[in-house]
This record gives C-alpha cells, sequence and structure tokens, in this order.
C-alpha cells in the first residue's frame, strides 16, 4: 500500500451528487482516500477529511445516528464508480478518532441496552451505533435557544413533538432530531438556567428561559 496523500489533485473529477442532491468533495473520486494511510501526518490529514465529509453527508441528509454495518453499503462509504469502499475496521477507527478531542468530538458510540458502565466508556465492537454531531449537543442547545428567542416563545411551554415534529420547525436544522439527543441537548439548556424540562417519558414539556 503505497503512502500516497488521500488527498487529489485538483484535476480529479467530482462524482456526480446523490439522488438527495448532496455533492462529494474531490477526494470521494481519489482511490487511497478510501483506505486509512499508516503514516501519521498523511492519516491525521485523512481522519480530519473523513470527518467533514461525514459531517457534511449527515447534515444534508438530516442523519443523526450511524450505525456502521448499515452505512458502508450507501453512498457515504461506498463510492460504486470506483467499486471502492471503507472498510468495517477503517470505519470504526474513523468513528472511533471523530469520537475524541483530536476529532472534535464530532461522534459519540451507543451502547446497546443493558451494557455494563465500564463497557459504555468505549467502543468495544466492530460496526456499532454512533451519534453524528454536525452540531454537538451543546451546539443543539445554542441552536434551540436561538429558535425560541427569534421565534418569541420565551415563556412558552412546548413539547418534544412540538420542536422536533411539528410544522412550525420544518425549516430548522433540529427538525427530525431523535429524541434522546433532543433530551441531552435541553439537558444543556438546563444547566445553563435557560429551560426547564416537564412531564414523564412520552409526554415531555420544555419552558425557556
Amino acid at each position: 500500500m503505497t503512502t500516497a496523500s488521500p488527498l487529489p489533485n485538483t484535476s480529479t473529477p467530482q462524482p456526480s451528487a446523490t439522488p438527495t442532491g448532496f455533492q462529494f468533495p474531490p477526494h470521494y473520486s481519489f482511490p487511497p482516500f478510501f483506505t486509512l494511510q499508516p503514516v501519521a501526518s498523511t492519516r491525521s490529514s485523512q481522519l480530519a477529511s473523513w470527518s467533514t465529509l461525514i459531517q457534511a453527508y449527515c447534515r444534508h441528509n438530516r442523519i443523526f445516528t450511524l450505525s456502521l454495518i448499515d452505512a458502508l453499503n450507501t453512498p457515504l462509504f461506498h463510492n460504486a464508480a470506483l467499486s471502492r469502499r471503507l472498510s468495517l475496521r477503517d470505519a470504526t477507527a474513523l468513528l472511533k478518532w471523530m469520537s475524541t478531542s483530536e476529532g472534535g468530538n464530532r461522534a459519540e458510540y451507543i451502547a446497546p441496552p443493558g451494557t455494563s458502565a465500564k463497557k459504555k466508556s468505549g467502543v468495544e465492537d466492530e460496526g456499532g451505533r454512533f451519534w453524528i454531531y454536525w452540531r454537538r449537543p451543546d451546539e443543539w442547545a445554542g441552536a434551540l435557544e436561538e429558535w425560541v428567542e427569534r421565534t418569541g416563545q420565551k415563556g412558552s411551554v412546548l413539547t418534544f413533538y412540538e420542536i422536533v415534529e411539528g410544522e412550525a420547525t420544518m425549516k430548522e436544522e433540529f427538525w427530525g432530531m431523535e429524541g434522546a439527543l433532543l433530551m441531552k441537548s435541553l439537558g444543556i439548556c438546563v444547566k445553563r438556567g435557560r429551560a426547564q424540562i416537564f412531564g414523564s417519558e412520552g409526554s415531555e414539556g420544555v419552558k425557556f428561559f
């Protein structure tokens, strides 16, 4: 395996857009991009490029979690035109890196129900599920607070359904957000003294101050 840079020269053609209109960056058409390189400096640049691509792809498609086993067969990790795909091992290493401070904490492993506290501290299996933080929970908290301020809803009690599935929020990036991520983000608002959560599971509401 060569240690060529995972970034192509400017003459590398861009692949066509996906059916949803997402346009891949030029290095997606560069075969070595799909194998993590052994040289530390090259690998660091490659990981950063992959992280940027994953965040952009998930943001465009409003994807909040990835199951690596399933995602390996999607255009995100499989360039059919090149007959190249990221291996499960490399994809796991990539998401683990994104979960570190070096990777900007842009991913988080989702431990299966019943997993011990010890195993929850790290990725124990390849092909697991991850949160993809194209906005981290603290950034989502800020976005929610900005939306409440912009729409004049301070002091109102909003249901979780209204926030992530209501017609009034369809143009907001948090529309369609999974409940667990919404709770994580609202929890930060609560810690900041900006909100209070009411109700029981399944019928929660939140009031912003």
